[in-house]
């Protein structure tokens, strides 16, 4: 079977999560984002874009609500025993069946957690549930309580972002090796996605993020391909994927003779990766590997140029978003979370001039260590030029 955990691992981290419920006086939890289906049971399904929902008690019972599509899924790829399906019809009211098993769980009137932070639980399902739920439970937001539990990752997870990497490294290879004057940016995508998925990996959980010519200065996919010109620059941010767990890099590859101030960007970014990782150990705020590289740039003269944030945690998601916890692991100004051994960051350094067209990147994802962090993904910071025309 398809479960990429033992289930003694799976348990421990059912356990975990119950006793964090019961810490903050909670009867237990309506689950909602996938990447807690996944993280807790290795439920792996895109189905989380209707209504699903796990009910994690404190008790110890754990129900599943579905649909019938994914009752099959559920028993492939999970150590979910119990497993409900609500019923596509006109008029389908999955709340209505969520209540019957709360009910049934005895959980009227208890304190219930809920993922209100779940890409599949939108806003109209989401206010169905408040109002189909008011006269049975007490809801309160625990969003937090399972992304926080899994930012430290285990030696198995580690395991998968370490392949993840070597996949993310192989991509890269394979779109330098392509990067060149009239080189077809739909081929370059070809090419890196086929080195992941050839080493046994998935999709990412978000679009790969190509952009050349003035392109290259976004961070965001959008649609429409193009040829390389003899002068161009092509930025790449992309992941591995390997068991769902992502390795990210990013970089700018520049075609012919790239601008003394392009040289200066990639020198600043260079520098301000390594400020970044410099910052990035045991007990520091995560805050403060923004501040790291946010003061490099500032003093090469960049500060216009750069963005307010450079990373976040990595780990095992599903679309529309590879972050791992977005809100906790956001390496902005501020971020009083702590770093912990185990945990995997994206760090992304991103200088973009409008006034001068130009575009600069340098990304890596690193482990924090007992002493500080680590590089997995392995691909060489130096500027790649490609000869132009």
């Amino acid at each position: 079977m398809p479960i990429h955990f033992t289930e003694d691992e799976l348990n421990g981290r059912l356990d975990r999560a119950r006793r964090a419920m019961v810490a903050r006086g909670l009867d237990g939890l309506l689950i909602f984002r996938q990447e807690s289906l996944y993280y807790l049971t290795g439920f792996d399904t895109f189905g989380y874009v209707y209504f699903q929902c796990l009910v994690l008690t404190a008790d110890g019972g754990m129900t599943l609500l579905t649909r019938a599509p994914d009752l099959r899924q559920a028993q492939f790829t999970s150590i979910i025993g119990d497993i409900r399906v609500w019923v596509d019809k006109d008029g389908a009211d999955p709340v209505a069946a969520l209540r019957g098993i709360l009910e049934e769980r005895g959980c009227r009137g208890a304190r219930l957690g809920v993922e209100w932070d779940a890409y599949g639980l939108t806003a109209k399902l989401g206010f169905r549930l408040a109002d189909g739920l008011a006269d049975t439970c007490w809801l309160e937001d625990a969003s937090d309580l399972v992304s926080q539990l899994r930012l430290v990752k285990s030696a198995g997870e580690l395991a998968y972002v370490r392949r993840a990497a070597e996949l993310a490294d192989a991509a890269y290879d394979a779109a330098a090796d392509l990067a060149a004057p009239g080189a077809f940016e739909g081929d370059i995508l070809a090419a890196m996605q086929a080195a992941v998925f050839r080493g046994g990996g998935d999709d990412p959980a978000n679009e790969t993020i190509i952009g050349s010519g003035p392109g290259a200065l976004m961070c965001r996919y959008f649609t429409g391909r193009r040829h390389l010109s003899a002068n161009d620059q092509l930025t790449l941010e992309f992941a591995g994927v390997y068991r769902h767990y992502h390795a990210c890099l990013m970089r700018t590859i520049v075609i012919g003779a790239p601008p003394p101030r392009q040289r200066d960007m990639h020198r600043a970014a260079v520098d301000a990766l390594a400020a970044a990782k410099a910052a990035l150990r045991p007990g520091a705020p995560l805050g403060g590997v923004f501040d790291a590289h946010a003061r490099t740039l500032d003093d090469a003269g960049f500060a216009p140029h750069r963005m307010n944030a450079c990373g976040y945690s990595l780990g095992a998601t599903f679309a529309p978003n590879w972050m791992d916890w977005a809100e906790g692991s956001m390496l902005f100004h501020g971020n009083p979370t702590l770093a912990e051994p185990g945990m995997v960051i994206f760090i992304h350094i991103i200088v973009f001039d409008s006034d001068a067209g130009l575009a600069m990147t340098s990304g890596q994802t690193v482990e924090v260590t007992d002493t500080g962090c680590r590089a997995l993904t392995q691909a060489p910071l130096d500027l790649l030029v490609k000869a132009g025309g």
